[in-house]
Formats: C-alpha cells, structure tokens, sequence
C-alpha cells in the first residue's frame, strides 16, 4: 500500500554478508530515489535468518510477517549459516518461508551479461547473454519440505503440481514473454520439464500446452531439462524465457548465474498475485563474513568467493616449484612431477582445415620438411602435435 505518498519497503538484513551487502544496496536506493522525481521510498527493518533463530527460536517472527503483510515490496539479503540448523539437520531458510505464507508461485531469475565481467561461455561477448528462468516457488518438490518420512532404511518426499498454480504460472511467463517481444527480444517462452519420464511433468506439460494456445503470438518450446542444461552451458542466446517446476528452477538459474559472472551477480524475485519479495542470489558467505570483503570495491569479491576464488595463493613456478622437499632448487629426477607444466592449447581450425595451400597467406611460415597435401600446399599444424608433446615430457619424466 502508498503511506504518506511513498512507497513502503520492508528491509530484512539477513545473516552473514547479507547486512553488509544490503547497506550499500539502500544506498543506491536512496540516491534513485533522490534523482526521481515523484519517487519517495521508506524503508523499515526487521529481523529474520538464523541469527534471529538462534537468539529467539523463531527464523521468522510474527512481527516481522505482519510488517512484510503491510509493505510494498519486501527486500531480503541473503539468509542462512550452515552451523546453524533446524533440529531434523535442514538450514534456516526464511525465504522459502515467505513464498508459502504469501503464496509467491513464480520466481523470477534474469540472466544477463554485464558489462565488463566476462563470460565462460566462449561467443557469449559477441553473441550476448539474456534470457530469464521462472521458477515455480510453492510446489513442485519444495512442497514436502519439511514433511518428508525418514527412516532406518529409505527417505520420501513428495512432488506436488496442481493445475491452478500451474495455470497461474504460465500466464504470468506468456504475459512476460510479450511484454520482452514487445521491447524487441524474441519473445519466445520454453517449457522445461521431465514428461518423458514422470506422469507430473506430463500434467505440468499439458497445462502448459493449454495456456499456449490462448498466447498465439507467442512461441513456444518444450525441452527435456537435460537436455536444457547442455543447450544452456553451449549456446545460452538461444534462450529467452523458461519456465519450469520448483528444483529443475533452483537448479538451473543457478547455472544460468554461473553464465554472467556467478552467484554474486544474479538477481532474484518471487512474485504472487499481492506480494514480492526481491534478493540476491548469492549465500551469506560466513567465511568473509565482517571482513568488509563484500562491499563492492572493483574486485567483485562475492564472485571470487562463489568461484572458490577467495584468497587463493598463487601457484609456485619454475623447476621445484610445488615440491615441499626441493622448492626453490632443481628437484632429482625421480622427484620431477609434471607439475607448473603449461599446456599449449590447440590452434582451433575454421573452416576446411585445406586453408594452408600455398599462396593462402597463412600466418605462419611455411615450412619446407612439411609434407604436401595431394592438392598442393603443405600440411597444416595438427592440433594434437602440443598436447602430444605434453605428454612426451611426462612419459620423459
């Protein structure tokens, strides 16, 4: 609801780096807000997470929810510590906590490249990364949490998929897939699923196949989610908006941050009919938690940490170097181990490998002692010739 001609947002610092990172975050805030006219933003804080847990026994007190009931939108850092659980050994996790009691069934998960952080995907500078995973966020597997049967011998959980979240779902994915055509995206909306091998991603196809038909405008694609996942990690442009249950979403928008820089740069959003809740989508990060290592100084260090990255010492070089008995000195022979080797990377061939012909301008000289190809010319370079000679070092070792 507008109180005093402003929007209200309910701030919930979270655990960790989360409180940290939320700092700098209101700060941005405030300055869109001064640069706005007509925008006014008031925020109010509330506690939540495991800290909160640990203090009182509740991750989510009924305060905190009522505050949240009244706002505008709710703005969540990152919660959780992995030393402090609940007592069937599951972590606090506020968060999924609020997309059932505000019933938040689609979870938003853009993937964009940013500027200046490279991508692993090779082609993806010029080629361009932006696509957006929808997550169902109140069913799906995560509707057993906390409800599974355990026992000496076997574990049960249950997935649940009804047609009325589901049609709920599809809707607000084909409404966003207009609007994204509408701004010059494709506009095309990819359903990702396991009805090939289970009877409720069947149903949840079907439904989805439904709701198509009253978006004609929009197309659509129905994929295997192993399948997606090799598509995502070759060729992720082709990729505009997917939808899917709740654990294939959580599982692939994690890849899909991996995509643009890591956990650290990706952005989250679970939206119902009444509520949202915006965060990251990284973890709190204990290990650098209160080492002022999460405010944003140009190194990106949440991505580091995401990467395994964080303070990582750099490797020795030169003879010795990684031998604790020899280092700094030439190591015996018996003690040599292929280790500071650098690997030469094969020349990659475009095109007809033929391009070495004679008067083809090749960058390299042409050698005479090479032997000719039947058309002419003179063979080119083997791509296996350095990872070959790679291994003849070792096997000289």
């Amino acid at each position: 609801m507008l109180a005093n001609d402003s929007f209200h947002i309910a701030v919930l610092p979270g655990d960790g780096i989360g409180p940290e990172v939320m700092a700098p975050a209101l700060e941005v805030l405030n300055k869109v807000a001064a640069a706005t006219p007509g925008l006014n933003l008031r925020f109010t804080e509330a506690p939540a997470g495991a800290g909160h847990y640990r203090d009182t026994g509740a991750s989510l007190p009924e305060s905190t929810v009522r505050l949240c009931e009244q706002a505008d939108a709710i703005l969540l850092g990152a919660c959780g510590l992995p030393h402090i659980r609940y007592p069937d050994n599951t972590e606090i996790m506020p968060q999924v906590e609020l997309r059932f009691i505000f019933d938040l069934y689609a979870g938003v998960r853009p993937c964009r490249l940013i500027p200046n952080i490279p991508s692993p995907i090779v082609g993806a500078a010029e080629r361009g990364i932006d696509l957006i995973v929808i997550r169902e966020s109140t069913e799906g597997l995560f509707a057993s949490m906390g409800k599974g049967v355990v026992t000496d011998t076997e574990a049960r959980e249950t997935l649940l998929i009804t047609r009325k979240t589901s049609e709920r779902l599809f809707d607000f994915s084909f409404r966003l897939a207009q609007r994204r055509k509408a701004r010059g995206a494709p506009g095309r909306l990819a359903c990702v699923d396991k009805a090939n091998a289970f009877k409720a991603y069947a149903f949840f196809r079907k439904i989805f196949d439904e709701c198509a038909a009253r978006y004609p405008d929009v197309a659509t694609d129905r994929i295997y989610v192993d399948a997606c996942s090799a598509m995502l990690v070759r060729r992720p442009w082709d990729f505009d908006v997917m939808v899917m249950e709740n654990m294939f979403g959580d599982i692939l928008s994690d890849l899909t941050a991996g995509l643009i820089g890591g956990m650290g740069m990706a952005p989250s959003a679970d939206i119902g009919d009444k509520h949202a809740v915006f965060q990251p989508c990284h973890g709190t990060a204990p290990d650098i938690m209160g080492k002022g290592l999460g405010q944003s100084d140009g190194h990106d260090p949440l991505r580091r940490h995401d990467a395994g990255l964080a303070r990582r010492p750099s490797r020795p070089r030169g003879r010795g170097a990684g031998c604790p008995r020899h280092r700094g000195r030439r190591r015996p022979r018996l003690c040599r181990r292929p280790q500071g080797v650098r690997i030469r990377r094969p020349r990659r061939h475009r095109g007809d490998c033929r391009r070495r012909v004679a008067g083809a301008g090749s960058r390299r000289r042409q050698s005479s002692n090479r032997r000719p190809w039947p058309s002419g010319g003179t063979l080119p370079i083997s791509p296996m010739r350095p990872m070959m000679r790679y291994i003849m070092r070792i096997l000289r070792l």
